[in-house]
């Protein structure tokens, strides 16, 4: 029997945020349920430094594994993915992650849409960008990728965000499915079942 040369790729959920996302997250992510059935990225603008103190915080949150981004890393449901400082993550069609050092995109590395928007030419409709607070247009365009792709896309409610640039802008720039404040953004995302 021939393969068809289709590679075939389970739900990947993205989270990208700026300035305000990590507060967000310290909300959200003990309120997903584990065993994920996808693979969760975050993407959020952070100090250009290479410990391990942001992954270190966002895993006593949950219970789910945690960890920061490797070339190489295959993409894996079950996982939360952390992307590292001063790289941009770029999703292969092959399914692994890979990081890349080029120049910042949006004054960001990593860059929200450099990651979104490689994610949804692999993806397409098995996947789910969310854009959280922000101070930037980072985000947008890589929603309007995913869209474009068929995916679903998804902004924190503008007056739940510390900063609601980034989610106003997508708002008005990008089409988006859902507009939620954190409470119904981990319903919608223990729904993804």
């Amino acid at each position: 029997m021939a393969k068809s040369g289709v590679i075939k790729h389970d739900k990947v959920v993205l989270i990208g945020g700026s300035t305000g996302s990590i507060d967000v997250l310290m909300k959200l992510l003990p309120a997903l349920q584990a065993p994920l059935p996808f693979a969760l990225v975050l993407v959020l603008h952070r100090k250009n430094t290479s410990d391990s103190a942001l992954a270190d915080l966002l895993s006593i949150k949950t219970k789910i594994p945690l960890k920061e981004i490797d070339d190489k890393d295959p993409v894996e449901s079950g996982n939360i993915y952390l992307a590292p400082a001063d790289y941009h993550v770029l999703i292969e069609q092959d399914g692994t992650f890979s990081l890349d050092d080029s120049e910042k995109v949006n004054y960001s590395r990593p860059s929200i849409d450099v990651t979104f928007e490689s994610a949804a030419d692999v993806y397409g409709p098995a996947l789910t960008g969310i854009l959280l607070s922000g101070a930037n247009t980072d985000g947008t365009n890589g929603l309007r990728a995913i869209k474009k792709m068929s995916g679903t896309t998804v902004v924190q409610h503008p007056d739940t965000a510390q900063v609601s640039f980034m989610p106003q802008q997508a708002i008005l720039y990008a089409s988006i499915d859902y507009v939620f404040n954190v409470q119904e953004m981990s319903d919608y995302i223990n729904s993804l079942r």
